[in-house]
């Protein structure tokens, strides 16, 4: 997936995955994955994407802070 805003273009196939995270089994309509990945640049965003009742029920990019990042991955 590739979004793009003003000044930056984040994309899933030439960014890095710092790190993945699965919720439910596939099927699941309440599962759903979340992936932090790192630009080239070394700009972060996170991937979402889940089943029609999860709490990502679209595909998304959202851009991070370097600070938000580590802040999702102590979490995760």
């Amino acid at each position: 997936m590739v979004k793009t805003t003003k000044t930056k273009t984040y994309d899933t196939e030439t960014a890095t995955v710092v790190k993945k995270v699965t919720v439910g089994a596939y099927g699941d309509t309440t599962g759903y994955e979340e992936t932090l990945y790192q630009t080239p640049e070394g700009d972060f965003f996170l991937y979402v994407n889940g089943g029609a009742d999860s709490v990502h029920p679209k595909e998304a990019i959202t851009s991070m802070s370097k600070s938000k990042a580590n802040e999702w991955l102590k979490n995760n």
